[in-house]
């Protein structure tokens, strides 16, 4: 039944988007039909349940009228609102590509219009039936009517940052003012609305059910976090525990939003990990395409040397990557559809891991492919492998034809900036001098990948141009993530609701990459194993009896309310039992609500280093003017006393000293959260290096970068990051393309076997990667030498220090003379050799 009743929205949405079409001859767009549907169903349905019985049926319709009244008067002040953004938000697209975090907001409330249209529609149509549950209706008529409060906090929000932002730009050019405000906000307003009935509401209906699961699982798996000590234990108590959050959606959104609050960087790195259990990955495996080689390849740390572009006769030396734990193999995945030369040879045998092909010796060889593969996986720097991206990747190298190479780069806290982006440079770097063993014939090279992996692309590709070496043919970006600081800008502001991008979990990840998030998570106490497996099945046994209670108890309480005539107040962050468990998570005091904590981090040596360093020159339009090194990129002390405030209400008294300003117009106040987010976002200046944040970078870097092709979601939090940094390389002339997608989130390569949608988003990736092998351009004998230009000497120093491996982070006596020498002189310094001359000389890139 919700299957067909998605289909009947689908064909609702588009039947009234129809209607809502661009006017031609101004560009804005008609919402006069949309609200006019809206009024219309709401005063049909208020009329008709005004003055209806007593008991728990009149109950009901009481608050159905109650929130269709509230809807009415969110969507009258809402019209206004949305108009004005439908008459501007055009000044804001790339090359005539209707897409922009304004536009994607706008979006998000009119999708959520509709809903309730839809909801209004099935209402009326229904309500004369004895089947009818008034009670149930009412419920999802509450969970739309405070999702459209929430959504119209928002947007006052971004009128704001439409007011006080420069003409065309998407990111507010401070990290305060609106930015701390937004980040204030973010602490303290109720999300919980978005991830119970509402959760999804905004992306295709194809991918709703997989989302609901995913949150199902997400809530399941962080009660039962640290209280298990086998993932067996974990996983089932997990299985039975998440009855509850199925049947009542209010309590999965309350826990939801309890959990994405105050789990640190381990929970989500031990969740996103899943699909690395053995289990899932052998699933995965036998429903994905067939490929005849899968190895997985771990390359020992030696130096070599390649050619530069512009003169042959000098090389480049590649040292293995070095910082914060010391030289070590760089691991790698190689997937061929087909088996080509050399990539059964004993050469490459001898650096393969367990993984491998079976294959008998007279298998058919075919000749090596003219092209090459680098891919570099998503996880937010903290979490995934390969092997999470493995079926996407088998179906691309089918369809393409070519043999991929994908790196397993060291993740984040325990390995934080710059070790990524050393162990990627140094894997492509391997691949141009090992094609040999790639079945490669090193004519063509195409980095692709998706949200933390896209960032890779960009800053291996800018540190290849920087050494003047080669560079890769062209870039393909899934929603790269190219700027990571805590500026505002309208996408950001869905972070509020998107069920796979929160900004606590998002600021989390950053902290862990910029090397202030400690890497040491606490620590279990060792039992035996007898005393394990007992521990587990009593835990087990107690989360059964307690889902199978709760489950009762919803099914013979279906007209439950929650407490309080008004809907609007927050429930309870649920399941008592979890809250008084001796195993759960302890409960945060208001002292650890701040937004920053000042103690200094277990990994924090090379964001120490870079404190005393420029950043970018003010060339580039990110930040302003006045220069970056004057920016505050994060929450001050006196910034922090402006946010404390109490449990439930975030915002303190306008009559302090410091008090902030009101974000909302008089007689308006957005729901608030029983608890404040911690967002321990610290300040750091390794945030604004242009190898952390490209779109930072000055025009010099960018302008070494081979043609990039960027493919972006309509409805994700970083569709800026990708708009302006489009924006950014069209204006030095830099060769780029945008392609946004409609309705699906962020991670859709991820989930590409999922849906007919998620399945053709894909395909325009590797439409696009076909695209940059395809492409007819000059040798690159011939190509301009693209090394970074020596004009901006704060600039050289800035970069040289970001990938400087910071002293004390091994031990000396580890290492030989020569080799700390080396080390500390920059262990990214470039050797140029002369191979036909006495003289030979070292340059540094």
């Amino acid at each position: 039944m919700q299957y067909f009743f998605g289909l009947y929205y689908h064909f609702l949405t588009e039947t009234i988007c129809t209607r809502s079409q661009f006017h031609k001859d101004n560009g804005i767009m008609d919402t006069k039909a949309v609200f006019t549907t809206l009024y219309s169903v709401c005063e049909e349905n208020v009329a008709f349940f005004s003055g209806g019985p007593k008991g728990p049926q009149g109950d009901a319709a009481r608050r159905l009228v109650e929130a269709l009244t509230l809807i009415q008067d969110h969507a009258r002040s809402l019209e206004p609102v949305i108009s004005g953004f439908t008459a501007i938000y055009h000044h804001f697209d790339f090359d005539q590509i209707p897409a922009n975090g304004y536009r994607s907001l706008v979006k998000v409330v009119r999708c959520c219009l509709l809903h309730i249209i839809h909801k209004g529609r099935y209402i009326a149509s229904n309500r004369r039936s004895i089947f009818f549950r008034a009670a149930h209706n009412a419920g999802e008529m509450e969970a739309y009517c405070s999702a459209l409060c929430q959504l119209r906090a928002l947007l006052y929000l971004a009128q704001r940052l439409l007011h006080d932002n420069s003409h065309g730009n998407l990111f507010f050019q401070e990290e305060s003012g609106l930015s701390q405000s937004f980040v204030r906000e973010y602490a303290s307003m109720h999300k919980g609305c978005f991830y119970g009935r509402c959760l999804g509401f905004q992306f295709t209906p194809a991918i709703r059910p997989f989302l609901q699961t995913i949150a199902i699982g997400l809530v399941s798996f962080g009660e039962n976090y640290k209280k298990h000590q086998s993932g067996i234990g974990v996983a089932a108590s997990s299985f039975f525990t998440s009855g509850k959050y199925a049947i009542d959606p209010e309590l999965r959104g309350s826990e939801f939003e309890r959990i994405t609050q105050n789990l640190d960087v381990h929970f989500w790195k031990s969740f996103w990990n899943i699909t690395e259990t053995e289990l899932l990955s052998s699933l995965a495996s036998m429903t994905s395409t067939q490929v005849r080689v899968n190895r997985a390849l771990s390359v020992p740390p030696v130096p070599f040397d390649l050619p530069l572009v512009s003169d042959p006769n000098l090389s480049v030396t590649v040292a293995p990557p070095v910082a914060h734990s010391g030289p070590g193999p760089v691991q790698m995945r190689l997937i061929s559809h087909e088996l080509r030369e050399g990539q059964d040879s004993e050469e490459l045998l001898a650096i393969s891991r367990s993984e491998g092909l079976s294959l008998g010796l007279k298998t058919k060889r075919s000749p090596r492919s003219p092209c090459l593969l680098v891919h570099f996986h998503g996880g937010g720097f903290v979490a995934q492998t390969s092997k999470s991206h493995e079926p996407y990747l088998r179906s691309w190298s089918q369809d393409l034809a070519v043999p991929i190479l994908s790196v397993d780069y060291s993740l984040a806290p325990e390995a934080p900036f710059p070790r990524a982006l050393e162990e990627c440079f140094y894997a492509y770097c391997w691949a141009l001098k090992n094609c040999h063993l790639l079945g490669w014939t090193g004519e063509r090279v195409c980095l692709a990948g998706d949200s933390a992996g896209g960032n890779l692309c960009v800053t291996v590709s800018m540190r290849a141009a920087s050494h003047g070496m080669r560079i890769p043919d062209g870039i393909v970006a899934a929603y790269p993530a190219t700027l990571l600081t805590a500026y505002a800008s309208p996408s950001r502001l869905l972070t509020l609701m998107d069920p796979l991008l929160p900004l606590s979990v998002l600021s989390r990840c950053l902290s862990a990459y910029a090397g202030t998030e400690p890497q040491a998570e606490k620590r279990v106490e060792k039992v035996s194993t007898l005393s394990m497996v007992r521990r587990d099945t009593a835990l087990l046994l107690r989360d059964f009896k307690q889902g199978a209670s709760n489950w009762f108890h919803s099914l013979l309480d279906s007209n439950r309310v929650s407490a309080g005539t008004d809907f609007y107040t927050v429930r309870k962050s649920v399941s008592e039992a979890s809250i008084t468990s001796p195993h759960s998570d302890p409960p945060v005091p208001p002292a650890t609500s701040q937004f920053s904590l000042h103690r200094e981090p277990l990994k924090s040596q090379t964001c120490q280093d870079l404190a005393s360093h420029h950043s970018p020159p003010s060339s580039c339009p990110l930040p302003s003017e006045r220069g970056p090194e004057d920016v505050s990129f994060f929450l001050s002390t006196e910034d922090e006393q402006c946010a404390s405030g109490s449990q439930s209400v975030a915002l303190p008294a306008d009559n302090s000293e410091m008090s902030c300003s009101r974000e909302f117009p008089e007689g308006f106040e957005p729901l608030r959260s029983e608890q404040l987010a911690e967002m321990r976002m610290q300040s750091s200046p390794i945030v604004r290096n242009p190898y952390m944040s490209p779109l930072l970078a000055p025009d010099s870097m960018l302008r070494g970068l081979p043609p990039v092709h960027i493919v972006a979601c309509a409805l994700d939090p970083m569709l800026d990051d990708s708009v302006m940094f489009a924006k950014r390389l069209r204006n030095i002339d830099q060769p780029v393309t945008l392609r946004v997608v409609e309705d699906l989130p962020h991670g859709f390569l991820s989930l590409s076997q999922l849906s007919r949608e998620t399945r053709e988003a894909a395909n325009v990736c590797v439409e696009r990667i076909r695209e940059v092998f395809t492409q007819q351009g000059p040798p690159l004998t011939t190509q301009k030498h693209r090394k970074l230009e020596r004009t901006g000497q704060g600039v050289n120093v800035a970069l040289e220090e970001a990938t400087r491996l910071p002293r004390g982070t091994i031990q000396e006596e580890q290492l030989s003379l020569q080799g700390r020498s080396e080390i500390f002189e920059g262990h990214s310094s470039v050797g140029a050799n002369r191979q036909n001359s006495a003289e030979s000389r070292k340059i540094n890139a």
